[in-house]
């Protein structure tokens, strides 16, 4: 689950290595995420997320059968490296309610091993992290102290959400119900932007589906997801809007996808 956008130098901690090493957490300068235009969130987070985020697809990679990997993201910015949920001086507040449980961990993050290991990293490129102030990661003794056990706790739990929300990209893709998607808007000024490079629920394939996968998506809770996904997508709107409003006539190019570097690597 490292995105190149916002980790530039995940290390796995080590108690030797790393014995004095400290984080300054939480994070209350933001502008490090500056550059994300869109992160992974899990399905376990969408009656969140889609209260303040639209919530669309994205292919990311493949699975060891061929198939392809579907991850939900939340789009931050309608252009590459712009993240427009960034205000105040130099960009460092949060302008939304809820944070994604990825950035919620930073600089913590999940470096796979294997197929059944993770390790915990940190961003050592993050100056919020070193030997000086804030929290210990290691006690005297080299044993993990309060917020590395508790930092561990969460991506345990994260990797396992991780997994689970896999089997619901799987799920669509097994159903055919994505599509590709474009969000087209005419600024105020007669500019046109365009986003595109994400997927979509398709709102007719999900109504004709047989009563029985019905029956099983709302079960299991997928059913849910989808109306949350659709719901999240009006936010688009507002994120045009904020586009605007950053760049005024003769600002950022429109154009291009969304979702560079959105999707967890460790997935």
């Amino acid at each position: 689950m490292i995105n190149q956008n916002l980790h530039k130098q995940p290390v796995a901690l080590d108690n030797r290595q790393h014995r004095h090493h400290k984080v300054s957490f939480p994070v209350t300068d933001w502008s490090v995420a500056s550059r994300l235009n869109a992160i992974f969130v899990a399905a376990t987070e969408f009656s969140d997320v889609c209260k303040e985020f639209p919530i669309v697809f994205v292919r990311a990679g493949r699975e060891a059968d061929g198939r392809d990997q579907i991850a939900p993201i939340a789009v931050l910015g309608v252009v590459g490296e712009d993240n427009l949920y960034l205000e105040g001086p130099g960009g460092s507040q949060w302008r939304a309610a809820y944070k994604p449980a990825v950035l919620q961990a930073y600089p913590f993050c999940i470096g796979r091993v294997d197929d059944q290991r993770f390790a915990v990293c940190v961003d050592m490129a993050w100056p919020g992290v070193g030997t000086e102030a804030g929290q210990p990661l290691f006690d005297d003794q080299g044993e993990p102290a309060e917020l590395l056990k508790a930092m561990r706790q969460h991506m345990e739990v994260l990797e396992g959400e991780i997994q689970a929300t896999r089997q619901f990209g799987a799920r669509l893709l097994e159903l055919d119900l994505l599509r590709d998607m474009r969000f087209d808007a005419t600024m105020p000024d007669g500019r046109k932007h365009s986003v595109d490079g994400f997927l979509t629920v398709d709102a007719d394939k999900a109504q004709n589906l047989p009563d029985n996968v019905v029956g099983e998506l709302h079960r299991n809770g997928m059913l849910g997801l989808i109306q949350l996904h659709w719901a999240s997508l009006g936010l688009m709107r507002r994120l045009m809007d904020w586009h605007l409003a950053r760049h005024p006539a003769g600002g950022a190019a429109a154009g291009g996808a969304p979702v560079a570097g959105a999707a967890p690597a460790s997935a």
